[in-house]
């Protein structure tokens, strides 16, 4: 058994590996046809004019519900192993909350490009790896809430190094790109460059930088999940599918009074 096929460690393998390649083929698509510079564009300005927006847009969207899989199951593992610590329960009930509105946030990028709708793109944006962000942040500290009991040290201080190469990504991305767009800036190295097609190229490269510092922080839960096994359990209450028996729906009724169901 090959060591992605452990437990459910093929959740954020799949995560990682399918994110990267729809940044990476949406890309090389706009390269081969020339509609971005070859020289570090944004990853959104990979993703606008067809046939590259809809290979950016149909495989943002599997990205985001493969996020919305990996995080559950994070929450559920999480759950089982502090049952009765109720800090790390409302810690991770919040983090569950953040993971799935940045999931949300990557399916806004994926269906409203950056040259339709400019603002509801940069709201997705902000969503995804903001929010996205402050979720790696209570991953880290439930990380560390959870030592040495149920993580190492070593998975909080991978997890805390990869928080802040996100963060300051972010700090970079934003900084220089308000600076490029203040500026007599040209964005494309063919033509005479200017002083802001430098924090231009900067701000491309930290952006690139965020999104694979985002995806490199699921890598950590592959371990974690090669301990979780997933079964499907099938009980029968007859021999066919018309008719119920009664046992069955006598017992059914005892919950239903019960107010167990």
């Amino acid at each position: 058994m090959w060591w992605f096929q452990q437990g459910l460690s093929f959740l954020p393998v799949a995560l990682v590996v399918w994110s990267a390649a729809s940044f990476v083929f949406s890309y090389i698509t706009a390269i081969v046809l020339h509609h971005v510079d070859p020289l570090v564009p944004y990853i959104s300005d990979t993703g606008t004019i067809p046939p590259e927006r809809c290979l950016f847009g149909i495989m943002l969207n599997i990205s985001a519900f493969l996020g919305m899989a990996t995080m559950y199951v994070r929450y559920k593992q999480v759950y089982a192993l502090n049952p009765e610590k109720s800090k790390i329960i409302k810690l991770n009930k919040f983090g569950l909350t953040l993971g799935l509105m940045s999931c949300f946030g990557l399916c806004i990028i994926a269906n409203f490009q950056k040259c339709i709708l400019y603002y509801i793109h940069v709201v997705g944006a902000c969503l995804t790896f903001g929010v996205g962000a402050i979720y790696m942040l209570v991953q880290t500290v439930l990380s560390y809430l959870m030592q040495p009991e149920v993580h190492s040290k070593d998975i909080f201080w991978i997890r805390l190094t990869t928080l802040l190469w996100c963060c300051s990504s972010i700090v970079s991305s934003i900084l220089l790109l308000c600076r490029a767009f203040h500026t007599d800036c040209v964005f494309s190295p063919s033509l005479t460059i200017t002083q802001g097609y430098t924090a231009h190229l900067i701000s491309t490269v930290s952006e690139w930088s965020l999104a694979f510092s985002f995806l490199s922080f699921f890598l950590t839960y592959i371990r974690d999940f090669q301990k979780i096994s997933l079964h499907a359990v099938v009980s029968l209450h007859g021999q066919t599918l018309y008719n119920t028996p009664q046992s069955f729906v006598t017992d059914e009724q005892t919950l239903l009074i019960a107010g167990s169901i």
